[in-house]
């Protein structure tokens, strides 16, 4: 595959995952480097749907450290059960925050943050890396993006 992504920007959300996943995983196949994986995966997403910030963090030495994204400069380390990735690692399952002011101890790695998505990448049955997806729009994320985004980080899990 080219590296170009074809996107039709008249579909809805579920339609553009629909359209998307199936090039990320043609992206990705045969590639065997965990950071050129997850840096093709952060770019396509950005692309795909405009979001403020999309990136990794990779579970090291019992902490998350900041892996490849896309967007503004980002918290390098954020440790176990704080925050929100924090939090999706410690509980093993996604979150989907409307309001990031409204999360306790929502880490503020940018002010123009307004609400988040977090997915969990588990490998064996532990976490290894969360997918963090950041808007500048309040309540910007939903089901559609929870499901298409769960289905990705499932196939990810192979790159690990």
């Amino acid at each position: 595959m080219a590296e170009e992504l074809i996107l039709d920007t008249t579909l809805t959300k579920a339609e553009k995952y629909r359209q998307l996943l199936p090039q990320i995983e043609a992206l990705t196949t045969g590639e065997p480097d965990l950071v050129a994986n997850l840096a093709n995966t952060a770019a396509a997403l950005r692309q795909a749907f405009g979001f403020f910030w999309v990136g990794f963090y990779l579970v090291k030495n019992d902490e998350l450290v900041l892996g490849p994204f896309q967007g503004p400069i980002a918290c390098t380390r954020i440790r176990k059960g704080k925050g929100v990735c924090g939090s999706s690692w410690a509980q093993a399952q996604t979150l989907l925050v409307p309001d990031v002011e409204q999360f306790p101890g929502h880490i503020a790695c940018s002010s123009e943050s307004k609400s988040e998505i977090v997915v969990p990448i588990l490998k064996d049955g532990q976490v290894v890396a969360v997918l963090d997806v950041d808007s500048d729009q309040l309540n910007d994320f939903d089901q559609d993006d929870q499901a298409a985004l769960e289905q990705l980080m499932e196939q990810a899990a192979s790159w690990f």
